[in-house]
């Protein structure tokens, strides 16, 4: 499941939670689920932008969000 630095640096900006800092990649639905687990270690400051993010990733694989703080991001 992880990513090697080769692999990471394929992935193009969208699939990024964070795309500036190239930070929470979320290419498949393994890593949205890993998004959502480490959403806690997230500075506060950047955290409406990946929430954003893991919802929207989540939609796409079909991942069901069991986060509060997340879900409260919803639309």
């Amino acid at each position: 499941m992880r990513l090697d630095s080769e692999e990471k640096n394929s992935l193009p900006a969208s699939d990024f939670g964070l795309p500036e800092r190239r930070e929470y990649p979320m290419p498949d639905a393994a890593h949205v689920r890993a998004a959502e687990a480490y959403f806690r270690y997230c500075p506060e400051s950047l955290r409406p932008e990946l929430a954003k993010a893991i919802l929207q990733k989540a939609a796409k694989f079909g991942v069901t969000i069991h986060s509060p703080e997340i879900l409260s991001y919803q639309g």
